[in-house]
C-alpha cells in the first residue's frame, strides 16, 4: 500500500514539475534538432571555396601570375626596379577589406598611370580562395585580406605586408598620401 501511495504522490509531483532537460530522452531530442539545423545550414549556405556568382570589376585586370618566382632572377636588367601591389582578399569581404582594396586601386590609378602602363608597377585584387590564384597567393604567403607590396630590385624579390594602411581607412586623403609615399620609395629602389 505504501508503495502505491508513494507512486501516486510522485506522479502528482512530476506533473507539477518543469521538464527535465537533463533527461537522456530530452538530450537526444535537442541533439537531433541541432543536427538537422546544421545539415540544413550546410546545404543551403554557399561554400566559401566556390567562386561567388558576382564578381567585382576593377579598372585593372586581376593578375594571376607573378612576374618572376621567389628567389629567381627576373628577365629585366639587374638595375631595373619593378613593383607589384596586391590587395589579397577572401570571397566574402567586410567594409574594411573592400575599402582597403578600393583605396589602393585609387592610389595607383591616380598617381602611377605611367608606371602601370609601362609595366613598372602592377596592381591587382587577388581572391586567396580561388585555385587559379594559388601560385601568387603562395608566393606572398597571403591567407586573408591584406595589402602586399612586392619589389624586384637587382634581380631579387622582396615582399612586405603594409599593415599601416588599415589605420588610415577612415581618412582617404591620408591613405592615398601614405601609400603614394611608400610606392614612390619602392619604385626608386628604396626598400627602407
Amino acid at each position: 500500500m505504501k508503495s502505491r501511495k508513494m507512486s501516486e504522490n510522485s506522479s502528482k509531483n512530476s506533473e507539477n514539475k518543469e521538464p527535465d532537460n537533463n533527461h537522456p530522452r530530452n538530450q537526444l531530442i535537442i541533439a537531433g534538432i541541432v543536427l538537422v539545423a546544421l545539415v540544413v545550414a550546410a546545404t543551403t549556405i554557399p561554400r566559401l571555396s566556390e567562386p561567388a556568382a558576382t564578381t567585382t570589376t576593377t579598372t585593372q585586370p586581376v593578375i594571376t601570375a607573378p612576374l618572376c618566382g621567389v628567389g629567381e632572377t627576373c628577365d629585366a636588367k639587374a638595375n631595373d626596379v619593378r613593383v607589384e601591389v596586391y590587395h589579397f582578399h577572401r570571397t566574402s569581404q567586410c567594409w574594411s577589406c573592400k575599402t582597403l582594396g578600393a583605396l589602393a586601386e585609387k592610389t595607383v590609378n591616380t598617381y602611377f598611370k605611367n608606371e602601370l602602363e609601362s609595366g613598372k608597377l602592377k596592381f591587382g585584387h587577388i581572391n586567396v580562395e580561388l585555385a587559379q590564384n594559388s601560385e601568387l597567393t603562395n608566393k606572398y604567403g597571403a591567407t586573408g585580406s591584406s595589402l602586399m607590396i612586392g619589389t624586384y630590385k637587382d634581380g631579387k624579390f622582396t615582399k612586405e605586408v603594409d599593415s599601416k594602411v588599415w589605420y588610415k581607412l577612415n581618412n582617404e586623403e591620408d591613405y592615398l598620401s601614405y601609400l603614394k609615399g611608400i610606392l614612390d620609395k619602392r619604385l626608386n629602389g628604396d626598400l627602407s
